[in-house]
């Protein structure tokens, strides 16, 4: 039974990088990019994540967010990372990025591997690599991650109303994640991840006060669970609240697991997105099926290939765009 339990996994695993090389060869990425100008980008990237994550155990989920939000904006180019100018607002400053962390931690890998290859290593590659070992550290799937993205020039704060918001329905959701090659599969397993991390009261206080715009206390989501409902009020006491922060999954937010899905079939889903999951047949069936807890497998196996097909949006390649000196700034 082992052994066939261990032959499964194989397969799993060579199907994942088969696909990873598939859609890596399609987007003009490589496995081994840096074979020869930067070989241990991977294991220099690894050392300092371990540090990272050992002194601030709750960054796993801000950087796989952050790598998220990167993807949907002009793909995976790294114009998250970007600084605002005095003639520009980089995406970073926008509504809907105003909650992002990590932004130090990845400079801090940046500085790394500028000491071990100068000008070699992009900002974007380096995100997508961390993104990945956030996961992996916080016992979650692991994927290959192709190589050879470059960083955009470009930040534009009012292109981020291309991220997927909290408060959106199953239909635009459908919409926002189909603009970027990604279908509904991708969308109920992509939101797998917000087994880590936390979120601020403001993302989802809409549900607890003012979800129909008439703002009093019977102004709630039917859609969440009441027990759950009067929890999320006693820590966000007012719409006003932008600082308090809420375990995404709750008593698992610094594990990746499929737990999420058992509290989304229990409404218990923090955001409104969340629970939109249970709105269409197919992504029910999901969550349901992952709910039961004997998938746990096949979710990770899920996640490694939509991490993958993500992490290729609309990258650029070859002489596009540049390798940044500092992640915040163009050179």
């Amino acid at each position: 039974m082992a052994t066939r339990a261990m032959m499964l996994g194989g397969v799993v695993a060579a199907l994942v990088v088969l696909s990873a090389a598939t859609m890596a060869a399609a987007a003009g990425l490589d496995m081994d990019f840096y074979s020869s100008t930067c070989p241990r980008v991977e294991e220099i990237v690894k050392e300092e994540m371990v540090g990272i994550l050992k002194a601030a155990p709750t960054l796993a989920g801000p950087l796989l967010r952050l790598h998220f939000h990167d993807c949907f904006v002009r793909g995976c180019d790294g114009s998250v990372l970007l600084d605002s100018t005095p003639t520009n607002t980089a995406e970073k400053d926008a509504t809907p990025n105003l909650t992002l962390r990590g932004f130090g931690s990845v400079q801090r890998v940046k500085d790394r591997l500028e000491q071990a290859c100068p000008a070699t290593v992009s900002c974007a590659d380096i995100l997508a690599l961390m993104a990945r070992d956030a996961v992996v550290l916080a016992n979650g799937p692991s994927w290959p991650v192709a190589l050879g993205r470059r960083d955009g020039r470009v930040s534009i704060a009012n292109e981020t109303n291309q991220l997927p918001p909290p408060t959106a329905n199953f239909t635009r959701l459908v919409q926002m994640f189909g603009a970027k090659g990604l279908g509904v599969k991708d969308l109920v397993v992509l939101s797998g991840g917000h087994t880590l991390g936390t979120a601020h009261c403001n993302l989802f206080s809409d549900r607890l006060y003012n979800f129909t715009g008439a703002n009093n206390l019977a102004d709630v989501d039917p859609a969440l669970d009441g027990a759950y409902l009067a929890r999320l009020r006693s820590r966000c006491q007012s719409l006003a609240d932008n600082t308090t922060l809420n375990e995404m999954d709750p008593g698992s937010f610094l594990s990746f697991d499929a737990s999420y899905y058992r509290l989304v079939t229990k409404r218990r889903g923090l955001f409104h997105s969340d629970a939109a999951l249970l709105d269409n047949p197919a992504t029910r069936a999901y969550v349901q099926r992952q709910a039961t807890g004997l998938f746990t497998a096949e979710f990770f196996r899920d996640f490694a290939d939509s991490m993958v097909k993500m992490s290729t949006i609309d990258v650029l390649t070859g002489a596009q765009g540049e390798i940044r000196n500092k992640c915040y700034l163009v050179n």
